[in-house]
């Protein structure tokens, strides 16, 4: 099959190394030549190029730039596609972008990869990046069931586990898992960082350790996509923060009130419940 994708950076390129290991013929575009030619130098893809005509042989086209950037991606890949060529796409929030493509472009479907690092780039490729993890895929009405089933075929392939829901359930299922954690995150590092106390603050630097580098890392990614999530997904991200808050406001009063028994309890419930979450 030809394969297209739009965006050679870590999920793009790591798209194309584990679907050109399968035997696809992956066509890849990106913004910059230097990327061009490190995809092909780096067997990442078989051809690349700045020019979205490259494309006009795909079967299937990932479309793997920023949120922002997708429905104008889709509206300058139209004059080369067939007909028949199915568009989908990795973007974090799925409504606002199921909304502007599908009315531009009837072979859409709509894809989120749950998988991801803190690095960017073709450089950050890597194979597997997406074996056992969640890709979500979310077809509306209008879907046709063919592009539907051969967009999942792919993604099989990749040994993701697939899980198909309708966009709005997927927002605010991820405002909860993957948005609220990055605010909350980054929110942590501009706390740590309002220690007004020089010598206190670099104590706290050197003896961070494990706990802290794991609640840290998702604040201290790629701010673009941090604003991209809040800017798409607002309405589903503010419901989570306002819960977020409200919890906290009462963890406040549990601490100023020195109601140990009632924290216990909290944290016991914390800890049976977490692993509900990676079943």
């Amino acid at each position: 099959m030809n394969i297209g994708i739009v965006g050679l950076g870590l999920i793009g390129g790591s798209l194309a190394l584990d679907l050109r290991a399968l035997g696809h013929q992956i066509w890849g575009v990106s913004r910059q030549e230097r990327t061009c030619q490190l995809a092909i130098e780096r067997g990442v893809v078989d051809h690349a190029s700045v020019n979205l005509k490259l494309l006009a042989k795909a079967d299937v086209v990932f479309i793997c730039t920023p949120i922002a950037a997708i429905a104008p991606t889709v509206q300058q890949l139209i004059p080369y596609l067939s007909r028949e060529t199915i568009l989908t796409d990795v973007g974090s929030v799925k409504q606002a972008v199921v909304e502007e493509v599908a009315p531009l472009w009837s072979n859409f479907v709509g894809g989120h990869p749950m998988s991801g690092t803190a690095d960017s780039g073709i450089e950050a490729a890597q194979s597997n990046l997406f074996a056992g993890n969640p890709y979500v895929l979310t077809p509306v009405e209008t879907t046709p069931s063919t592009a539907v089933k051969i967009v999942e075929e792919i993604v099989r392939s990749l040994t993701a586990q697939v899980y198909l829901c309708c966009p709005e359930e997927h927002d605010r299922a991820v405002a909860w898992i993957s948005h609220l954690p990055v605010m909350v995150s980054a929110n942590l590092i501009d706390a740590c960082m309002s220690e007004t106390e020089p010598a206190v603050l670099k104590l706290a630097q050197q003896l961070s350790s494990s706990g802290f580098r794991d609640t840290s890392r998702v604040g201290g990614g790629n701010p673009e996509l941090g604003v991209m999530m809040a800017r798409y997904n607002r309405e589903a991200l503010l419901r989570s923060l306002t819960t977020y808050r409200h919890n906290l406001d009462q963890l406040i009063k549990v601490v100023e009130s020195q109601d140990w028994q009632v924290l216990d309890n909290k944290l016991q419930q914390t800890q049976l419940h977490r692993p509900e979450f990676f079943c």
